[in-house]
């Protein structure tokens, strides 16, 4: 074989070998990031410095309130509620001056940690809508807010003991899924300890933009 054709096929292998070399090399960078990258996730989705808890959040409707404002500056097809200048589309067609009643909501952010434990934190209260007579703001919140009965499951009852005197305590499980502590009298107590399932009052409060999503709110015994 000529020294040409011996260079030729030389540099022809050695060209294929940069380029079997470049593969591996970038294959094991993308082994490497994706190693990376599974160790980052993993981080990102544990509990951090408390060791893998979690923790679930989600808002909830509150509560709703009726109060009397009075109108103050219109700007463009809005205006301002005195006293605190909060702004609404002035839909009334209210004049600077005018007293109206304003129907504003609260929210509630509800985190549960991996103890079972609820975590609640308000929001301020913020202007909904505006009614010329209290009468009809009552009428819209009645539909927002409504008081049923209803069965739940009893969680439990227990005695708290501190020197001579005791308490006595009622869990229950509400339809939106959380548990509620309530005290109760001796003759509840034993009225109800044996029991799986009692009768409350609740009331229930509907979001205003989505009335199927709902806070249910303990409001009493119904027997």
């Amino acid at each position: 074989m000529s020294r040409p054709a011996m260079n030729s096929r030389y540099g022809s292998g050695k060209k294929r070998s940069r380029i079997m070399i470049g593969i591996f090399s970038a294959l094991a960078l993308l082994l490497v990031f994706g190693l990376i990258g599974a160790c980052s996730d993993k981080k990102n989705t544990s509990g951090g410095a408390t060791g893998g808890a979690t923790t679930e959040s989600s808002v909830v409707p509150w509560d709703y309130k009726i109060e009397q404002a009075k109108v103050g500056d219109l700007i463009g097809g809005d205006m301002t509620l005195l006293p605190n200048n909060d702004m609404l589309p002035n839909d009334g067609n209210f004049a600077t001056g005018d007293q109206v009643w304003v129907l504003s909501f609260m929210t509630a952010e509800m985190k549960t940690g991996a103890d079972g434990k609820n975590d609640v934190k308000l929001s301020g209260w913020t202007p909904l809508k505006t009614f010329k007579t209290e009468s009809a703001a009552k009428t819209d919140m009645s539909q927002l807010k409504t008081e049923i009965q209803t069965e739940v499951d009893l969680i439990g009852v227990y005695k708290t003991q501190y020197g001579d005197k005791h308490r006595d305590f009622a869990v229950v499980s509400m339809p939106s899924g959380h548990k509620v502590k309530q005290p109760i009298s001796d003759e509840r107590y034993t009225a109800i300890k044996d029991k799986k399932r009692v009768k409350i009052v609740l009331e229930e409060v509907h979001d205003f933009s989505n009335y199927d999503l709902a806070m249910s709110k303990f409001r009493g015994w119904a027997e």
